[in-house]
């Protein structure tokens, strides 16, 4: 019997300021029979007759031969071949690391024999081994022995032996591909003991707070056991809190937090409010999703800046009223705008202006917004409304990316468009790309369980080879062909025909959206098909079930709508999970009884949202909790209750004490103790059914996966593929294309456009070799399209990166040093040479030498050389290098004779007075100058017309900018020294001394998120 068909995931682009544009879906649910399928191969082209084939049709209706299986070999375009790694199941690597596997199994049992205590030994034995010299790679095989057994031990888990293999290929600072269920995150465990026995610390990095805290909680356990620090960073935690987890062993956190840390650390004004150690060992879960998915998302701390939002309502009344192709035109692959001459005539005439690019107002930027605002970023698709606030949709997990927001004024047109309230944009104050802020660890490795699609790019960009790494068991998932259809209104009414049928075998399904609109819009057709579902997409009410809903997405006849499901971090266990389900249960009882009056609430500045509750769905649990099971509970929760409090806890402590009950093995703790058991028990009773179902589900055919669209990387169809088909499951997946779809629609070219004119029925969906060959070339478009993206934003950054080292490393310098004079004394230095320089010049002879001129700019920086006379220089200097010495010498001596005079008025006063100039000149002007370098990199796109290079042309006008930055941060400094003039002010009158400086501001600027005050003195420019 023939299978049924199905495709793949999402089609966007993960950079805060652009977003791809999607249509709106118009669906038809009349037609619930399978449609046939038009087989238009060589015969279409030829003007042969047709053959059609009934779908699920044991023989064609027409023509005397079979259909041809196109397979996922021609559907993947090849992905499985050519350059790419897919022919390789993981043997080379299993042999590559067979004999160092040998060796760990070797010592299996003498490290069985060990009590805990002497386990725990091992480490300090081996850490006191790795400070002698001896080399992490020959301790290897004794550490994740070591590790091992303690898995075993505290968990209840025995690493396979290619998870020992996937940890030795993070450990030789690699990226292991290993596929979904096969234990990523407890392999991760094995090269972070090892590298943490250095004493250098190792940062475990996944892609949100909640992958954090799970993994810090359940694996973290391990090398806690073993005497090792583990640290975990969340969102809202203090400087105090994160420096503290920051110096563990071991520090799960976020690639967002980190990066933060890093600019916040680079905006510190005192070494008390740095939080970071330096980088030593970095292990990336979900690899593809930080190094490439995030790629084109720099990280920005900004500031706010004043704009006027009547502009953006104008505009946005402007671009409701224009007509596209008429007023404007949208290149939706470049995600751009342009207006015609109508839409220029017209906009100059509305707004009665004579030119929209007069410099004064910028009227152009506004127009053009808010026409993107328009075309581009769609409600439900790119960003939800939350009370009055528009929150960015992340294209690639489907989670709001809660703090972020557009810049360049693209946030507030939406807004705009909305008619919500404006906020202020904003001004960057530090930045990084996540391509140069993970090159800067020395050792750097990552997991995914979908890579060697993208090993070219992780090669030249970050210098990581990918290995494959074996399943444990073989992997005998099934996925089906393609199925592409003319227009998306057939293709969402055989989805539903899709899911109908398999919900009718009691196999459970998991759809994959790209778009909240499209998951709402599926999910009506289904209870209009009175076929019951779970709908997980960015909207809140859906969000707060995540858990619940993944942990049931593999029970009998369960069918999950997920928006962009692949990057999920929780596998789909067939039957149901009942430990985490037994966890929930357990939650629903402890949590409302421990946690604080409003923690766990979202917090937000328009709108309070209803208190949580915990509540989960009692549909969800497989059975009804046995009245034994049920009592052994509430004494659990009732001691918890009496011994830590009612109410007492935050919900992250909470969260963290109710994870630790819910793992195997012994606990000291009486309360710990007794949830654990009470935990166990629920587990046990849970599993009496989900076993059962389990088994019902396997004899179905296992988890199907629908895919809706292809993405723009084949590395994103996999991922979706990869839920099902874990651990030796049985299970299948299938793609449903429209030659509408955006990917194809935007990239496909002549040939799709071709199809789409010669095929008129909507509802037939198409076979073709040629099709197929031409959908697999536009997404290969895609994905070199979005790689040369991504690359271009490297190269840009490389530029700027290198300036940033160099401003962040002078900041740093500034910040720790105890004494800076002699930095100090080099800037004076530097600074008398650029005034002789301006004013004289190395080449000038001595009869033209204009002294005065020079000595009337030197008095102008420093009062202090008021007794420079002409003749004193005469006399003193008869070339221009003996000038040159004799200034830097009275350089040296004013500041020494004003760091005397503040000093006898309050000792370390000047010291305190240099960093402070220092660093708020770096600061400041920094800001400024990433102003001017984003203004660079906008104008230089166009001499591409004029045959010139563009990033030549940024790295040299960068380049000089660059210069004139540094020398106006020592020249700014050494003139506010020479000014300064220290003001006490009295205890009573003030809490604390304030240092002022001559015509300066005496306030510290704010630290981030907030406009600078000027924080010195601008010193007069060197040239007269």
């Amino acid at each position: 019997m023939a299978t049924p068909f199905f495709d793949s995931t999402l089609v966007n682009h993960h950079s805060p300021s652009v977003s791809p544009f999607a249509s709106k879906f118009i669906f038809n649910y009349r037609n619930k029979n399978y449609p046939p399928i038009l087989h238009a191969g060589s015969s279409f082209f030829t003007g042969k007759p047709l053959r059609v084939v009934e779908i699920g049709a044991g023989t064609p209706r027409l023509g005397s031969r079979r259909r041809r299986r196109m397979g996922v070999r021609a559907s993947l375009g090849g992905l499985l071949g050519g350059i790419f790694k897919g022919n390789d199941t993981g043997e080379s690597t299993r042999q590559q690391y067979a004999g160092t596997v040998t060796a760990i199994n070797g010592l299996e049992s003498e490290m069985a024999g060990l009590t805990d205590a002497e386990l725990r030994e091992k480490t300090f034995a081996l850490k006191e081994r790795a400070s002698q010299g001896e080399s992490l790679d020959s301790l290897l095989p004794e550490a994740f022995a070591v590790v091992r057994e303690a898995s075993k031990r505290v968990l209840g888990l025995h690493p396979f032996d290619v998870q020992l293999i996937g940890g030795m290929v993070l450990h030789k600072g690699e990226i292991a591909e290993m596929r979904t269920g096969e234990g990523k995150t407890l392999v991760a465990v094995l090269p972070a003991y090892l590298n943490a026995l250095s004493g250098k610390g190792v940062h475990v990095v996944t892609v949100n707070d909640y992958l954090a805290r799970r993994d810090c909680e359940w694996v973290g356990q391990v090398p806690r056991f073993l005497g090792l620090k583990v640290g975990l960073i969340q969102q809202n935690m203090t400087s105090e809190q994160r420096r503290e987890n920051y110096l563990c062993d071991i520090t799960y956190v976020t690639n967002s937090e980190l990066g933060f840390d890093y600019l916040r650390d680079n905006l510190a004004t005192s070494v008390e409010e740095l939080v970071l150690r330096d980088f030593n060992y970095c292990i990336i879960d979900e690899v593809d999703s930080i190094l490439i998915d995030e790629a084109r998302t720099p990280l920005i701390i900004s500031g706010t800046a004043e704009k006027p939002s009547d502009q953006y309502y104008k505009a946005a009344k402007i671009a409701a009223a224009f007509e596209r192709d008429i007023h404007y035109t949208v290149d939706e692959k470049q995600k751009t705008v342009l207006l015609t001459e109508q839409g220029y005539e017209d906009a100059e005439e509305i707004l009665d202006v004579k030119d929209l690019y007069d410099p004064r107002e910028q009227w152009a930027s506004f127009v053009l917004n808010a026409i993107k605002a328009k075309e581009l970023f769609l409600r439900d698709v790119n960003y939800i409304i939350r009370g009055k606030e528009v929150l960015i949709v992340d294209e690639f997990t489907g989670r709001v990316m809660q703090g972020r927001r557009w810049s360049d004024g693209l946030h507030q047109a939406v807004e705009a468009k909305e008619g919500l309230p404006i906020q202020n944009e904003t001004i960057t104050l530090a930045s990084i790309s996540y391509q140069n802020f993970f090159l800067q660890f020395p050792k750097l490795c990552g997991m995914t369980g979908t890579a060697a699609t993208e090993s070219t790019e992780f090669e030249s960009i970050y210098k990581l080879k990918v290995a494959i790494v074996p399943t444990n068991k073989p992997m005998i998932r099934k996925d089906e062909s393609d199925v592409v259809f003319r227009a998306t209104n057939g293709k969402w009414q055989a989805v539903v025909v899709e899911i109908s049928r398999m919900n009718k075998t009691g196999r459970p399904v998991l759809v994959g959206t790209t778009s909240v609109e499209q998951s709402d819009s599926l999910s009506e057709q289904l209870q209009e098909a009175g076929i019951s579902h779970e709908v997980l997409n960015a909207k809140p009410e859906n969000v707060e079930r995540e858990a619940e809903i993944v942990a049931q997405s593999g029970r009998l006849g369960a069918v999950t709508i997920a928006t962009n499901m692949a990057g999920r971090g929780t596998d789909i266990i067939l039957g149901g999970n009942a430990e985490f389900m037994a966890r929930l249960k357990l939650r629903e009882m402890l949590m409302p009884r421990v946690v604080k009056p409003a923690e766990g609430v979202f917090v937000s500045v328009k709108k309070p949202p209803p208190m949580k509750t915990w509540k989960v769905n009692e549909k969800l649990f497989p059975c009804k909790l046995s009245s034994k099971n049920s009592k052994l509970a509430e004494e659990a929760v009732e001691l918890a209750v009496k011994t830590w409090g009612k109410k007492s806890l935050s919900e992250l402590e909470a969260e963290e004490r109710l994870s630790y009950s819910c793992e195997k093995g012994p606990a000291e703790d009486e309360v710990i103790a007794k949830l654990r058991s009470a935990f166990l028990e629920i587990v046990k009773e849970y599993k009496v059914y989900t076993e059962e179902e389990r088994k019902q589900v396997v004899a179905a055919g296992g988890l199907h996966v629908v895919g809706t669209e292809r993405h723009e990387s084949r590395r994103i169809d996999n991922q979706l593929r990869g839920r099902t088909g874990r651990q030796g499951d049985p299970g299948s997946s299938r793609f449903f294309l429209s030659l509408e779809d955006n990917i194809f629609r935007i990239f496909g070219g002549d040939r799709i456009q071709g199809l789409m004119r010669a095929f008129r029925v909507e509802d037939l969906p198409i076979e073709s070799k040629m099709l197929t060959k031409a959908l697999d070339e536009a997404q290969r478009k895609v994905e070199n399209y979005f790689f040369d993206i991504r690359k271009q934003l490297f190269e840009y950054d490389e530029v700027l990166n290198s300036q940033r080292d160099r401003v962040y490393t002078e900041r740093r310098r500034a910040l720790m040093s105890d004494n800076l004079q002699s930095l100090i004394i080099e800037y004076a230095e530097l600074t008398m040479d650029d005034i002789l320089e301006a004013n004289i010049g190395s080449d000038a002879p001595k009869e033209s030498w204009d002294l005065e001129k020079l000595i009337a700019k030197l008095q102008q920086y420093c009062y202090l050389l008021n007794d420079l006379t002409p003749d004193v220089l005469r006399s003193q200097c008869s070339s221009y290098e003996e000038l040159q010495d004799y200034l830097r010498l009275r350089g040296r001596e004013a500041y020494l004779q004003k760091r005397d005079f503040v000093e006898k008025q309050a000792e370390g006063l000047m010291k305190e007075a240099e960093r402070f100039l220092i660093l708020s000149n770096i600061d400041r002007l920094w800001k400024e100058h990433l102003q001017a370098l984003k203004f660079v990199q906008q104008a230089v796109g166009l001499r591409g017309y004029a045959q010139r290079d563009p990033l030549i042309e940024y790295k040299l006008e960068g380049y000089n900018l660059f210069l004139d930055m540094m020398a106006q941060i020592r020249r700014n400094v050494i003139y506010s020294i020479y000014q300064f003039q220290p003001v006490m002010v009295k205890k009573d009158q003030e809490k604390s001394d304030k240092v002022v400086t001559n015509g300066s501001s005496s306030q510290r600027p704010e630290r981030v998120g907030a406009v600078e005050s000027s924080s010195s003195a601008a010193s007069p420019q060197a040239s007269a």
